[in-house]
């Protein structure tokens, strides 16, 4: 029996069908399950279960015989939420009391983290423990999955396997429920259909041009790829960056997503809003030498192959994953 947390949103129900593929049936899918439009990621999925997240720990303490794996992929994530209090509860607290019962029934662990973590990238953007207490990440979303990541890593006691996935900007199938937070690839697609333009921030930094801003963008498939490894590469436990390798810029991402509908680019540009523009991130890449050097060798699409599979495959007609 494998759990998965945040099995309705993005990419937990991504997950689900990854685990389905290779012939996992036996799963137990933990979300808040209120939300017709997340409901849809799941339809056609195979589980066991659905568990909503407020019993989800008691429901592990007395199941726990049964358990096999646990994905904690499940958190609030929008980084445009400014209440501390809810970040602790779900985020925080939520996590620390899965990683106890983890370890008091020695289960395996991957809980996702995330990029927004390394703020404006002071100190780089290596998955090296030592800098974590250092990190200055720009809002509460990121300051909540740093100081669980802080945390963790002081434990004296941890679960026999735990693996913190620090995701960069995933994107692909089964976002429509995400609304503003979802990836520019879908809202450049949504206005494309609207008003076949594209408008980008501009850049408010000498350099960089206008729409040469840099991000490492990575294909969901392949954040679930890695996901799937660690299921049966029971060791090397730690954080690791979990992106593409490769920084884009969103010239790049947007004249993609044209390319991917046969049409030629049109592409405006914005001022960047004053009350994000001094926490505008204009450059992430991860380094992924450290999940290399334990053995990960499948290679991550390329940003054309992955933007192109996801307008062509899953966009186009509303398709889910």
């Amino acid at each position: 029996m494998i759990i998965v947390t945040g099995a309705a949103g993005f990419i937990g129900s991504c997950l689900v069908s990854k685990l389905n593929q290779e012939g996992f049936k036996d799963i137990i899918i933990v979300d808040d399950f209120s939300d017709p439009k997340k409901m849809k990621n799941l339809e056609g999925k195979i589980y066991s279960q659905k568990i909503h997240r407020d019993e989800f720990v008691q429901w592990l303490r007395d199941n726990q015989r049964l358990v096999q794996f646990v994905f904690h992929l499940g958190a609030r994530t929008d980084t445009a939420e400014l209440n501390k209090e809810i970040f602790d509860k779900l985020n925080l607290n939520y996590s620390k009391d899965i990683w106890n019962v983890c370890i008091e029934f020695g289960l395996p662990l991957v809980y996702a983290s995330s990029a927004a973590t390394y703020g404006l990238g002071e100190f780089g953007y290596d998955d090296n423990e030592e800098v974590i207490e250092k990190l200055k990440p720009l809002n509460p979303y990121g300051d909540s999955k740093n100081d669980f990541d802080k945390w963790a890593i002081k434990q004296e006691k941890k679960p026999y396997l735990w693996i913190g996935l620090k995701f960069f900007n995933v994107y692909g199938p089964n976002e429509f429920h995400k609304s503003r937070m979802a990836s520019v690839i879908m809202h450049s697609y949504n206005q494309i259909q609207e008003k076949r333009l594209v408008k980008l921030f501009r850049s408010h930094n000498p350099n960089y041009k206008d729409g040469e801003q840099l991000r490492d963008f990575v294909y969901v498939k392949d954040v679930v790829e890695v996901c799937y490894f660690f299921l049966h590469h029971r060791k090397d436990s730690g954080i690791y960056n979990l992106g593409s390798g490769k920084a884009r810029t969103f010239l790049d991402l947007v004249t993609n997503t044209f390319l991917a509908l046969g049409k030629e680019p049109n592409i405006e540009f914005i001022d960047t809003p004053i009350d994000i523009r001094d926490k505008y991130q204009y450059y992430t890449e991860a380094n992924m030498s450290k999940l290399k050097a334990i053995g990960y060798s499948k290679p991550f699409h390329s940003l054309e192959e992955g933007v192109k599979d996801y307008v062509q495959n899953y966009l186009v007609g509303n398709k889910y994953y």
